[in-house]
């Protein structure tokens, strides 16, 4: 058996030698708590599964796309008195990303999307900062933003909350333990009003803020809800995939 031939992981060295990508995708998650029911690698597993899911259907579209092993740890550094909870700093990560765009180059791939499942990622200014320094074209995706996530769930949550459960029930049901268990994922608030409207940004000290490592409530979650929006999210980033393979990097704008 032969693996799929949109996965880097599962390709052999003569099956991507002369290939012709247009699009690389990078998924980018975290290793971190999930309140209690939800298993650390959480963030790693959404994004991979997505990225997987929306490369095969871009494939399937005429979209020759490779889909990179997945980096697992994202920034954390408001939950590093999480035990166990793997930071890794936005400094470090423009290093990584740096040198795995470096390593892609040569190789005939014109257009590299980081496609990311952390909340505490940010590749913008990441981004701004390699674009002039290398021919690919660079962007980053939210895969958790590329939908109405209200479409589908009563209350989304922030973190480990009905649409990260809901998400995780239908990929993964053997990692989870029973909703049961789960806490409320009730956050506190800043008390500085610029903060708190929103207006105003600071990292939050997650221990301040949660006491089970949840932010939203998983009570209405269900692997049907996860089911249909994980449809919906690697649709449209199949489209997107397509459209983006088709364009040509140096002729982005109308």
């Amino acid at each position: 058996m032969t693996g799929r031939p949109y996965i880097l992981a599962e390709c052999t060295w003569p099956a991507v030698r002369d290939a012709k990508y247009e699009v690389a995708v990078l998924p980018w998650g975290a290793t971190e708590a999930h309140n209690r029911h939800l298993p650390y690698a959480t963030d790693v597993i959404e994004s991979e599964a997505v990225a997987a899911e929306s490369a095969r259907l871009a494939w399937n579209d005429g979209a020759r796309v490779l889909v990179l092993p997945p980096i697992p740890f994202g920034v954390n550094t408001g939950q590093l008195d999480v035990a166990y909870c793997v930071n890794m700093n936005p400094s470090t990560q423009a290093l990584v990303l740096s040198d795995i765009v470096r390593s892609l180059e040569p190789h005939g791939v014109r257009k590299l999307v980081v496609l990311n499942g952390h909340g505490g990622n940010d590749f913008r200014p990441m981004i701004r900062e390699l674009q002039p320094a290398t021919p690919m074209f660079l962007c980053a995706v939210n895969w958790y933003a590329s939908v109405d996530a209200a479409a589908f769930f009563d209350e989304p949550g922030d973190h480990a909350g009905e649409l990260e459960t809901s998400t995780m029930m239908a990929l993964v049901p053997e990692l989870l333990r029973p909703l049961e268990e789960a806490g409320p994922g009730r956050a506190r608030r800043f008390h500085v009003q610029g903060l708190r409207e929103g207006w105003v940004w600071a990292p939050r000290r997650w221990t301040q803020v949660t006491d089970d490592t949840g932010v939203g409530d998983p009570a209405q979650s269900t692997a049907d809800k996860g089911r249909r929006y994980l449809e919906a999210v690697c649709r449209n980033i199949a489209d997107f995939l397509v459209d983006l393979a088709k364009a040509d990097p140096d002729a982005m704008y109308t």
